[in-house]
Parts: C-alpha cells; sequence; structure tokens
C-alpha cells in the first residue's frame, strides 16, 4: 500500500554499551506492525546509581502499542540482551521466540519473576527455517559470539531484507557453538540488503579477531606448571572459554569446582539443552576441601569485580568453606568491562597481599573478545554489501567511527541513538521523529522511573548527608519546647568545633522563639524555613548542604 514505511528504533544500547532493546515496524506511520529485538539490562554503580539492581530499557512507548506487536525475538542469551525479559513482558503481552539454549536461560530469567505463562516463549530453529510475523519473515541465523546459539536476523520486509547482525565476531574455530560460515552470509546478502544494523563494540580495536580456539594452549600451559590451586574468573556465560580451562584442568590432572550461582547455571542449561556434550564431572566445595591444592581449579564467577560473587568472596575471607593462600595463582580470563576497573583492582590488590599471583589478561594471552574488530567489521560489510549502515550496539563514540569506516568504503548510513525513529523506506535513511527513550531502575525488588526523584534523593543524600528535624506544637500553635535533630552520614562537629547538632538545634530554637504565630500554624512555610535553616548553618559549619527531612508533630 502507497504510504507504507519501513522503521527502526533503538530504545537501548544505542549510545550505550548494553541494555539493549531494538524495535522494527512497517506499515502506516502511527500504525505500524512492531517486532522487538532483545530487552536486556545494564547494573548500576555506586557512582552513578546507588543501591540500584538493574537497569533497563523504558518500554512505556511499547506498552502503550503493545496490541501492535508480532513479536519479540531474542539473539542470544546475555544479560544485556535478555535480562528484562521477566521483569517487562507483563506490559508488553507479546511471544517470545528464541533458539533453544537461549529460550532455555530466557525461561530462567522469567520464571524468577514469575507470572509468565509457558506458551509466550517459543523455541525456533536455525535458518533456513523462517517464521512470519505480520509484514515481517524473519530468520535466525547462526553467528560466533562469546555464548553459544547467537543468532544475527535476517528481516524480510515489503520495503525490503534487514540483516541485524546481534553481537558476533568471525570465528572459524569458536570451541562451543557454530562457526562464522562466510558462505552462508554471502547467500543471505545475495538478494540485496536494504540495511545492515551492525554490532559496533569493538571498531576501535585494529587488529583481526583472534578464535576462541587459540587460547587453548596457553591455558593448558598454565594449569600445567601452577605450584598451587588455580582459580580462573571469566563471564559465566563463556562457556566455551570454561570448556577450554576444563579440559586444560583434566590434562593436567585437576579437579574442577564450579562456584557461584550463574556458572552453574550456564553450565546445567548448557549441558541439558546439549550444547556442552563432554564437559569434564565437577566436584563440589565440600570435596574440593578435601583435595590437594595442586590437583584443583575453582571456575568462578565475578570477573567484573562485583562485591558479592565468588571471587570478591575469596580475595577477602573465603567462600563456600575455600580459601586462598600464598603460592596460587588467580587468572582473570576475561576483558574488564569500563567502568569496572576499580573494583577489579581492589580484587587484584586483596589477592596480592594473600601472596596470590594475579595473572589478567594485559598480553592477550588467556583472552580473546567475542565482537568483531575493525578488519572483521570491514569483512562483514563487504560480505553484505548493505544498502545503508545503521550502526548500533556502542556508545556514541563507537556508532561514528563505525559510520565513519563504512563511508570510507563508500557505504551510506546514519547514527540512530536511543529514541531516534529512522524511515529506512526511502533511497536515504532518515529521522522520521523522536520517542523518550528513557531508563527504569529495579531497586530491590520495584521498578522505578528514571524520572521518579529516587536515585536522585539518594545520591544526593550519599554526597551530603541527612537531619532530621522534629518539632513539636501544642494546640494553641505554640511550640513544645525545642525542635531536635538528629543526623546521619555528617560529622559530628563542624568549623567552630562545637557538636553540630547542639549548633544546628540552638539556631532552630532561636528562629521558633521569634517566630509569628501565622509561621507556626503553616506547617509548608514552617518547613520551608527550618531546612533554609538547617542548610544554611550546615553550609557554615560543614561546607554541606545535607537532605532535609522535617516533622511537625502537632496536639489535637
Amino acid at each position: 500500500m502507497s504510504g507504507e514505511r519501513l522503521i527502526y528504533m533503538p530504545l537501548g544500547g544505542a549510545g550505550e554499551i548494553g541494555m539493549n532493546a531494538y524495535v522494527y515496524g512497517y506499515g502506516l506511520p502511527g500504525q505500524e506492525r512492531l517486532i522487538v529485538v532483545d530487552l536486556g539490562v545494564t547494573f548500576g554503580d555506586m557512582d552513578g546509581t546507588p543501591g540500584i539492581d538493574l537497569i533497563l530499557p523504558d518500554v512505556a512507548w511499547l506498552a502503550e502499542r503493545r496490541d501492535r506487536i508480532e513479536a519479540i525475538l531474542v539473539t542470544h542469551a546475555h544479560e544485556d540482551h535478555v535480562g528484562a525479559l521477566g521483569l517487562v513482558w507483563d506490559k508488553l503481552r507479546a511471544p517470545i521466540y528464541a533458539r533453544k539454549f537461549t529460550a532455555a536461560i530466557a525461561r530462567l530469567k522469567l520464571d524468577e519473576r514469575g507470572g509468565v505463562p509457558d506458551s509466550a516463549l517459543n523455541v525456533v530453529g536455525a535458518w533456513p527455517e523462517v517464521l512470519e510475523f505480520g509484514p515481517f519473515k524473519v530468520g535466525f541465523v547462526p553467528i560466533s559470539h562469546s555464548i553459544p546459539e547467537s543468532a544475527g536476523l535476517v528481516i524480510d520486509t515489503p520495503a525490503g531484507r534487514v540483516v541485524h547482525s546481534g553481537d558476533f565476531k568471525i570465528d572459524p574455530t569458536p570451541v562451543v557453538g557454530e562457526a562464522f560460515d562466510p558462505a552462508l552470509w554471502a547467500e543471505i546478502a545475495r538478494p540485496g540488503v536494504r540495511a545492515l544494523v551492525c554490532d559496533s563494540t569493538n571498531v576501535f580495536s585494529p587488529h583481526p579477531g583472534r578464535s576462541e580456539a587459540t587460547l587453548a594452549d596457553n591455558l593448558a600451559a598454565l594449569l600445567r606448571e601452577a605450584k598451587g590451586m588455580v582459580v580462573a574468573t571469566t563471564f559465566a556465560s563463556n562457556l566455551a572459554r570454561l570448556q577450554t580451562l576444563a579440559n586444560a584442568a583434566e590434562a593436567s590432572g585437576r579437579s574442577v569446582c564450579l562456584l557461584g550461582r550463574a556458572m552453574r547455571r550456564m553450565v546445567e542449561t548448557a549441558i541439558a539443552t546439549g550444547l556442552l556434550t563432554q564437559f569434564p564431572k565437577t566436584i563440589s566445595p565440600e570435596d574440593a576441601g578435601q583435595i590437594p591444592r595442586e590437583n584443583l581449579l575453582l571456575m568462578v564467577t565475578g570477573s567484573q569485580g562485583e562485591r558479592r560473587a565468588a571471587a570478591a568472596q575469596l580475595s577477602s575471607q573465603g567462600y563456600m568453606g575455600l580459601s586462598l593462600k600464598e603460592g596460587d595463582t588467580f587468572l582473570f580470563s576475561s576483558r574488564t568491562i569500563p567502568g569496572n576497573e576499580r573494583p577489579v583492582a581492589r580484587i587484584m590488590n586483596q589477592l596480592s597481599e594473600k601472596g596470590v599471583d594475579v595473572l589478567d589478561d594485559a598480553g592477550g594471552r588467556y583472552h580473546v573478545s567475542g565482537h568483531a574488530n575493525r578488519p572483521d567489521l570491514e569483512t562483514f560489510h563487504d560480505i553484505i554489501k548493505p544498502q545503508f549502515l545503521i550502526p548500533m550496539h556502542g556508545e556514541h563514540r563507537h556508532l561514528r567511527e563505525h559510520m565513519k569506516l563504512g563511508e570510507a568504503k563508500g557505504l551510506r548510513g546514519i547514527i540512530a541513538t536511543n529514541g531516534m525513529m529512522i524511515d529506512l523506506s526511502g533511497n536515504a535513511p532518515k529521522v522520521a521523529e523522536f520517542v523518550e527513550a528513557g531508563r527504569t531502575y529495579l531497586d530491590g525488588g520495584v521498578l522505578i522511573g528514571g524520572m521518579d526523584g529516587v536515585v536522585r534523593d539518594r545520591m544526593r543524600m550519599a554526597l551530603n548527608g541527612h537531619v532530621t528535624v522534629t518539632l513539636i506544637v501544642d494546640e494553641k500553635d505554640e511550640p513544645l519546647g525545642e525542635p531536635w535533630c538528629e543526623l546521619m552520614g555528617l560529622p559530628s562537629k563542624g568549623r567552630s568545633n562545637a557538636d553540630l547538632v547542639e549548633t544546628l538545634e540552638a539556631e532552630l530554637g532561636q528562629f521558633i522563639n521569634r517566630a509569628e504565630k501565622r509561621t507556626l500554624r503553616d506547617d509548608e512555610k514552617l518547613e520551608r524555613e527550618l531546612i533554609r535553616i538547617v542548610r544554611q548553618t550546615s553550609q557554615a559549619e560543614i561546607g554541606k548542604k545535607p537532605e532535609v527531612t522535617v516533622v511537625v508533630s502537632r496536639l489535637a
């Protein structure tokens, strides 16, 4: 029908690494049928989001149009692509489609949150199987990444074919999972590809990516030559790395013990779905404690410095009855995600204080990335030969550099960040409109909006402390005594060397004693004045303006 359009819009993952959520639509403007690709999370930190467990895309725009959503498609089982499913599905209620292993992990995520029927999750086969969702025909194409059964998507529409790469690398020998197949992708590209929406994570890495299989010899040598116990941490989802480490342990006469719920669950799910068929038998932490240290490999969670994970626990007091000592070796077989350098360094230093030898991936001996480096992106561009290139999955600098890379080879395209709706129907991609693409926070067990003020208030209290002021007023609007204060997160003495509580209470008492009756009768005005005095006095005494809560109790 004339006037119909093909649209693409990221709600997360474009302008950041993590929290992936992408929308495709086809139809008349404002009436498009929609498919959603991935619903992921990112993690809070004490600097910017204190106390927040997870951060996920705001799906309000989608929820308002949920009657137009044909399907939710999940490319792979990493948290930043699947982690929000259980948290937002009830708002969207669209059927979910994923390959077998990804679906198994997704089911665990959904069951954690409860209330998602079994019929909502559907297992799909690999290309050339094609599913129809309204105006879309979609196939899940195997592609190599750092987790098995990753898929790029071929999305056919009346306006042409779109290839959504998902997260990928060019790996001919991935150890676990499917190899990158250039002939298959060339066949997919043969009819012509209108748009390639492509992973940008490693666009600044200048050398061709290395295969997972290249690590086997180095890891085997490490485990063979180490004198004491070896502990290795990596991403729990990197099943190929876990397999390589386990094989090396078996060859060197070491028993394998998995520590950390996420790692055990990943391995158990991979075995149950047939992905890991030759994984060595593992032992329990109780049995590990009875084995000579030189005959043991612990594979543990916490490669990013997570405080409650096994790696952090082992670096301090120990974990599950196991502890580290001088002569042991701790291997970080992973890349530290930007922003996690400080917690990782803290663990490394705690290990060093114990006399443990710490190895990381600074020399590239024990880790390879799961994302395509710059030359590999060029190779994929050359295979797909898209009419348009749309960079995704990266910070803005990654997207911009990826666009420059494409333009150098004659590719046209556009940089689309979260909330930017792109019309792919014409001879060049163009911005159709902008949508509010905010964030939602999981705070304990509750979802809160990014504009609710909870995180802002928490940061203010963390930075400036808190004062509670209590005042009792009788039925004649006369104060019963003077106000009193309780402090949290503030020093006990100020610049005058007097107790801060006494200084604040003295200033507040002076105000109350001279306050007019109309002020004492007006709760809002009284509160404003008490807050002003506390903050003004605190600024003079300690150089900070704390958050203030005023409690006025009135006797009937």
